[in-house]
């Protein structure tokens, strides 16, 4: 076809003239500016600032434990008894059969030896046999403070070396063995899921488009990522909001999935316009335009969304929103800004070979996607129909969902020592050993206070605190309360020891309604709670958001009723799934309490992304066409971006597997499997052929404002031919 412009670089003007030069460099000024700007300037300040992130990570309790339980308020006054911040380890050895003397001579010698390990908070314990004679115990005090985190796994590490006697097997476990190996698993977390993230969007990206524009997205989703870093990290240093490794490990994924989302919107209108357009100024313009304002509601929503987090009481989960907000206003501002200079930088080839040429050509609409279309028009009510029957099918599975927690033992897809060392410590030992439950109360008040606690089914012994390890001498006394800890019959992780948790709070009640109970089994009880009040609570208010947003957006009030619904359905679907295959597939033994509640943040809050591609181009294409062939020239021309950008987010999220933790992994498949869920059936197939069977009512009670139609190629026959 024949253009009055023959090269983009001299704009509008003739193929060559001063003229036409001046417009050229006028409009490569702004671009230039804003990649100087960000290469010269942000990306060298924000990446020194993102490097000290793991340095205010908050990995201890406090970060995890809800602001009014009680632990909470019992941690207050534990750490007052204890003095320092120490985390006990225990070493174990075993010999069933009993152990000789020799074995106890050699475990004095590596008790020695672990005493000369640098980095312990005090001196270690002697050794304390069972009652059967076939195990030996101590306690080695490790500090608590916030470095433990990163150096505590070393130190482990080389705990174990010291303690290791031949032929006689030892284990380091309890608080500070457990705390270690979590730490081993965040260990390098930035790395690991970065190198597995950003591999996955290239593989992807080169699949896609098979040509170098995976440059500029890659590079401005690495600026993102750092930028989110950066700014958490001011934050977090300033004592505004807390940090994790588990929100510092899903920032990333967060940022890397979103942002190539908003890239491939961004890259797939653009390259629509390039057909259109000869001049690569306004192909992006144009797209920028069409482009912008599904990717600023899609952002403003998952923020949004993202932000109801702040209404938990849980510390873990409160910081979480902010940080995962933070990361996907830096996507916006990345793909919105710095991508379309990038892309300038090259214009239409960046897609060599396949360079898109101005022919008035745009071919979405045929191929793969027509044919989807066509059936949609074709059988709107039996595609509804069957993949709404489908998706409650796989919705009835979420009964078979166990989601009330997971033991130390269950937390790990790969053996770890702690694990190993708490069972050999259960055989011989009480299993609560290592982790006692805190009783604290008025000093006038303390024998009674033993006999009440000791009294209580599943404790198996309970004494004062006192300075000296081997509990002799007078009971510590802070602000006149003193402390009973009190060792459980059950493992502390285990349901049976938190229903003696409950009970000793109940009982204490005769001694005085101002008695805490707390502890780690304390701890894991409140925190198990407090997930499920959240749930209640945060569900319904992201649902609210969602709902909002997508009024504001689509000017209706059924279309947004319609799109929530399926989105429920879809991540109902999801759960049921992950019900049958983390039993029968993955063998896990059940899911971590706040499981539900994450997994439906990030489904729904990202897959209403998909929603919003699609809804916003539907009504587009239905203001000029009518809202049946709005609807499948809408499904025609999107459905190849979404499902591109569905099958980024859900490797990106599959990347948290690398981590051997099963929170992680089954967050990981459940986002993955529902994000895929989403665009190949609830987007491609649902959401369509409801629309299109309810036509111009979608858009109730507004309406919809017709727009003179111009003279554009039909949609293929096969899209079918539905009115409005």
């Amino acid at each position: 076809m024949a253009s009055t412009t023959t090269q983009h670089d001299t704009g509008t003007g003739g193929p060559g003239g001063p003229r036409g030069r001046r417009v050229h460099w006028r409009r490569a000024l702004l671009p230039a500016l804003v990649l100087g700007v960000f290469l010269l300037v942000v990306a060298p300040v924000a990446g020194t600032l993102s490097g000290k992130l793991t340095s205010v990570t908050e990995n201890d309790q406090a970060a995890f434990l809800p602001d009014s339980a009680e632990s909470t308020r019992s941690l207050e006054l534990e750490t007052a008894f204890a003095g320092d911040q120490d985390i006990p380890a225990l070493l174990v050895w075993e010999r069933p059969g009993g152990l000789a003397p020799e074995d106890l001579a050699a475990v004095e010698e590596a008790l020695a030896r672990v005493a000369a390990v640098d980095g312990l908070a005090g001196p270690v314990s002697p050794p304390v046999p069972s009652e059967d004679g076939e195990a030996v115990q101590a306690v080695v005090p490790l500090p608590g403070d916030n470095s433990a985190f990163e150096t505590l796994p070393g130190v482990v590490e080389d705990i174990a070396a010291a303690a290791a006697v031949d032929g006689l097997p030892s284990y380091v476990t309890g608080p500070g063995g457990q705390f270690a190996d979590f730490a081993a698993a965040f260990e390098g977390i930035d790395g690991r899921l970065l190198v597995t993230t950003v591999s996955v969007v290239l593989v992807i990206l080169l699949l896609i488009y098979r040509s170098p524009v995976f440059v500029p997205v890659l590079l401005s989703a690495g600026i993102a990522l750092v930028v989110a870093q950066a700014v958490v990290y001011l934050l977090a240093d300033a004592d505004v909001l807390t940090v994790d490794g588990q929100s510092q490990g899903i920032l990333s994924v967060l940022v890397l999935g979103a942002g190539t989302d908003y890239a491939l919107l961004l890259i797939s209108r653009f390259k629509e316009e390039l057909h259109r357009e000869d001049s690569w100024s306004r192909a992006m313009r144009t797209a920028l335009r069409g482009a912008f304002p599904p990717i600023l509601a899609s952002a403003a929503t998952v923020i949004l969304g993202l932000l109801c987090l702040l209404l938990s009481d849980l510390n873990s989960n409160k910081s979480l929103g902010p940080v995962g907000a933070i990361g996907i206003a830096a996507s916006l501002l990345a793909m919105t800004v710095l991508l379309p200079a990038l892309l300038m930088v090259a214009g239409r080839y960046w897609f060599f070979p396949f360079v898109p040429r101005h022919d008035e050509v745009v071919d979405h609409d045929r191929g793969f996607w027509g044919r989807v279309a066509g059936l949609v028009g074709r059988r709107a009510r039996a595609v509804a129909a069957v993949t709404t029957v489908v998706l409650a099918g796989a919705a009835l599975f979420t009964t078979q969902l166990d989601a009330s927690g997971l033991t130390t033992e269950e937390q790990f897809t790969t053996e770890v020592d702690s694990v190993a060392g708490q069972e050999v410590l259960a055989r011989h030992f009480p299993a609560g050993t290592g982790v006692p439950v805190s009783v604290i109360g008025p000093q006038e008040e303390a024998d009674r206070l033993v006999d009440v606690v000791a009294g209580v089914p599943g404790v198996a012994q309970a004494a004062l605190r006192t300075p000296s390890p081997d509990g002799t001498g007078e009971p510590v006394v802070v602000d006149g309360q003193v402390q009973v800890q009190a060792l459980l019959e059950d493992a502390s992780d285990s349901p049976a020891a938190e229903g003696t948790v409950l009970r000793l709070r109940s009982a204490v009640d005769e001694v005085g309604t101002d008695v805490l109970v707390g502890g780690g089994t304390a701890v894991l009880y409140d925190v198990q709670q407090e997930s499920a009040r959240d749930t209640r609570v945060i569900i319904p208010a992201i649902l609210v958001v969602v709902f909002l947003v997508l009024t504001v957006l689509l000017r209706s009030l059924l279309a947004p009723l319609l799109l929530v619904a399926t989105v429920v359905l879809s991540f109902l679907a999801t759960l049921g799934v992950c019900a049958l295959v983390f039993e029968h597939v993955f063998g896990f033994a059940g899911a971590d309490p706040s499981f539900p509640l994450f997994a439906f943040v990030f489904l729904v809050a990202l897959g209403i992304d998909y929603n919003i591609f699609l809804m916003t181009r539907v009504r587009e294409e239905s203001q000029v066409l009518g809202t049946r062939r709005g609807t499948l020239v809408g499904l025609a021309v999107t459905g190849g971006v979404i499902t591109s950008a569905g099958v980024v987010l859900a490797a990106t999220f599959s990347a948290l597997g690398v981590l051997p933790l099963v929170f992680l992994a089954e967050l990981g498949f459940a986002v993955a499997f529902g994000v895929l869920l989403d665009t190949l059936v609830v987007r491609s197939l649902l959401v369509p052929a409801l629309v299109h069977e309810l036509g111009d009512r979608t858009w109730w009670p507004v309406g919809l404002r017709r727009e003179p139609a111009p003279a554009v190629p039909p949609l293929p026959r096969q899209a079918g031919t539905g009115s409005a």
